[in-house]
């Protein structure tokens, strides 16, 4: 194994914070090169990414690019990663933000009404899949397409609350803001919600 690959965190005494002896061994595998150990990590946390990001840009065909373009990312940097620092959940968290961040920018997605979007309803704990969608009543589809309504900022605080129920701590930790700007985006975008369902007779 190359310097530049080698581990940088123990491997013969107690885990790290944030890391488990399973976690810290498939990840030693995959800094040797082995290419079954990429592919067990990416099918450990490829569906909650996906379900992550699609819950942020709310476009099948964006989701699959960025979960694609967030796995090259990490996987090239696997190195760097610190379990000392973060889970590797939370690692992964951060990079598939960052890149649906940096699809935003790219691609200027347009403001669709209401009627034209689709949904799921807040209280349930997972992002549907486009598959799912299609199920859903119309009152979940109002919803979601509300959660579509956030501004940035406020739409990845209530993904990451709603879908992943996410304690404010590990919120701040993904986003790189204090548990206490967490918890008052949360406010602030469970507010905004109120106000666009009533719009709609929802609530």
């Amino acid at each position: 194994m190359s310097d530049q690959h080698a581990l940088t965190w123990p491997t013969t005494t107690a885990a790290p914070a944030y890391a488990d002896e399973q976690t810290l061994a498939l990840l030693g595998r995959c800094l040797r090169g082995e290419e079954m150990a990429y592919v067990a990590l990416y099918n450990e946390y490829a569906a909650m990414i996906y379900r992550l990001v699609y819950g942020l840009l709310q476009n099948k065909e964006d989701a699959e690019e960025v979960l694609q373009d967030s796995f090259e990312y990490a996987f090239r940097r696997l190195a760097q990663y610190n379990p000392r620092k973060s889970g590797l959940k939370t690692w992964l968290y951060q990079i598939a933000i960052s890149r649906s961040r940096n699809k935003r920018r790219r691609k200027w997605l347009p403001t669709f009404s209401l009627s034209q979007m689709m949904g799921q309803d807040v209280t349930d704990m997972e992002t549907p899949t486009p598959d799912e969608v299609a199920a859903l009543s119309q009152t979940q589809q109002v919803v979601w397409a509300a959660l579509g309504e956030l501004s940035p900022k406020l739409r990845e605080t209530a993904v990451l609350r709603y879908y992943d129920n996410l304690s404010y701590q590990e919120i701040g930790m993904i986003l790189g803001i204090p548990p206490k700007t967490a918890e008052s985006r949360m406010r602030l975008a469970h507010k905004a919600l109120r106000e666009l369902l009533a719009e709609e007779d929802v609530l």
